[in-house]
């Protein structure tokens, strides 16, 4: 087959309308044409009047050569690539050890699918619930201000993706293709098929919930083990060497080969090893707040009269400025249609976070606007980072009143140096609810000052982006790992403990469901090849 890009039409196009601008590219009669399938299909909305959709094509023809002869613009033309997935290697029938994955996120699933695809039958420890369980008791916090610090939104079966957008795409580059294995098995487990060809596909939090247990389900009919509320509180390491797991119930698990598939939110796992030794360093991050508008804000924006259509759904925003102070202001996993949530794992602390259903059609638009943190703003070692994380948080508890509620301020008063006494057209999401007041304290006065510039910034981007009755809920701190647990780049083994293999946010080497799960391929493909290598 041919793979032809860059193919544009109008919204409300026909099927016939395809075809047609299919054989007019490649200067062929209809019947030449055997067959069409749609890779990806985006959207350019630089002209908001006239918004087209843009598409990826693999066709069929009756004469292949003839017609990548004819077609003079080779960039959009070009043999279709083989994206099929191809397993490393296959487990011995006598196999004699079982692979440990630490973590049943997006990262830990995939590579604990991939091992159980090969025949390793990998052993999964989770420290939290079941996800219907964790489900239960986040919802606790959310409408009783009862925090389960092992059973939240960090914590349990489907990791913190769970509770998000949803989103699967991502511009790490990806040339073996693993991000289109993740969204085969995410449609075999019910996903939407249409994640496979949308250029920005996304689940939501509901249909997640059911997707984990069918992929659950088919690791353990792989032989794959699974062992929830079980939290790694020790590791015994040999002469550089990986030999066991310590569980929170007491018991020790032989362990040669593991996945440390953590979330960026395993604050005592990051200080357990720290402790043990393994090499571990200081990474940035970010924080900042979340921002509240009205979605139909951000859909007259960005759609203008096409707003509301069906096909382009809910508008989303991606925003970054370069404050005076040096500093960096983003926006970060904004989510459409959704809401703000509580995404503590630690007593005493407040942490927001996004998220959407798939549906995107709660009132609000929201996303992080976040300042990059560097390890120069937080010297003290690998975990002063995690201990930045954590003052900011607890004084965001403070700020909310001690009891979850998190602070927050209208945009036009946090612009104004003001402190805000009442809401106004935008009500904030976030539960359990929101006090407001002044955010000066909530953060270092060099992300006050950048994000504050940066709001009347944005404004000239998206028209009402500073509008006064915009909420600000603060505050974000969990955007990224604040520690990179280093691994070598050609077996991806911790820099000096061997059969430990780092993967995934925790240890710093991605960032999203999907390029988490990607890592979670490439790692399980290193540990199926360490375990099939001869031993010296």
């Amino acid at each position: 087959m041919l793979r032809l890009t860059d193919v544009q039409l109008p919204l409300d196009h026909s099927d016939d309308d395809l075809i047609d601008a299919i054989v007019t590219r490649l200067g062929i009669a209809r019947g030449d044409l055997l067959a069409h399938t749609v890779f990806r299909r985006g959207y350019d909305a630089r002209k908001r009047s006239a918004i087209l959709l843009v598409y990826t094509l693999d066709v069929e023809v009756k004469d292949e050569a003839a017609a990548l002869k004819r077609v003079k613009d080779k960039r959009h033309l070009a043999p279709t690539p083989d994206t099929e997935y191809r397993f490393v290697g296959k487990a011995p029938a006598e196999q004699k050890e079982r692979p440990v994955v630490i973590g049943f996120g997006p990262c830990g699933l995939f590579a604990a699918l991939i091992l159980a695809e090969m025949g390793f039958r990998p052993i999964v420890l989770e420290r939290g619930k079941v996800v219907r369980e964790r489900t239960k008791d986040t919802w606790g916090l959310w409408r009783k201000r009862e925090l389960q610090p092992e059973s939240n939104v960090q914590f349990g079966e489907g990791g913190a993706g769970t509770f998000s957008d949803g989103k699967l795409w991502t511009q790490i580059k990806d040339s073996k293709h693993y991000g289109r294995k993740v969204l085969t098995e995410f449609v075999a487990a019910d996903a939407p098929p249409e994640i496979m060809y949308v250029s920005k596909p996304h689940i939501g939090t509901f249909r997640l919930v059911k997707m984990i247990e069918l992929m659950r389900e088919k690791i353990v009919q792989l032989g794959g083990e699974f062992r929830f509320e079980s939290r790694v509180d020790d590791i015994v390491i040999e002469d550089g060497r990986m030999r066991s797991l310590i569980l929170s119930d007491g018991s020790q698990l032989d362990a040669s080969h593991v996945v440390l598939a953590i979330g960026h939110s395993a604050r005592d796992t990051f200080e357990m090893l720290h402790k043990r030794g393994v090499y571990i360093e200081p990474k940035p991050f970010s924080m900042g707040f979340r921002i509240e508008h009205p979605q139909s804000l951000i859909d007259a924006c960005r759609f203008g009269p096409s707003a509301g259509h069906p096909i382009l759904g809910a508008a989303d925003y991606k925003l970054v400025h370069h404050a005076k102070n040096g500093r960096s202001v983003y926006s970060f996993c904004m989510c459409p249609g959704g809401t703000v949530v509580a995404a503590t794992s630690e007593p005493g602390r407040v942490v927001t976070n996004g998220m959407s259903q798939y549906s995107r059609n709660e009132r609000n638009a929201n996303a992080g606007i976040v300042v990059g943190i560097t390890p120069e703003d937080y010297p003290g070692g690998p975990l002063a980072g995690m201990e930045m994380q954590r003052f900011w948080e607890s004084r965001a508890f403070e700020l909310g009143g001690s009891n979850y509620d998190a602070p927050g301020q209208l945009v036009g008063d946090f612009i104004a140096n003001r402190p805000s006494t009442q809401f106004g057209s935008v009500q904030p999401s976030y539960k359990p609810g929101v006090k407001l007041g002044d955010l000066n304290p909530s953060l270092p006065d060099y992300a006050i000052e950048a994000i504050r510039e940066a709001l009347t910034a944005f404004d000239r981007q998206i028209k009402g982006f500073s509008m006064h009755d915009a909420v600000l809920t603060g505050i974000e701190t969990r955007t990224s790992s604040p520690v990179r647990i280093k691994r070598n780049d050609n077996d991806l083994q911790s820099l000096n403990t061997r059969g430990l293999f780092p993967a995934g946010e925790g240890a710093g080497y991605a960032g999203g469901i999907m390029s988490a799960a990607i890592d979670g391929i490439r790692v399980a493909e290193a540990v199926a090849l360490d375990m099939l290598a001869p031993r010296k």
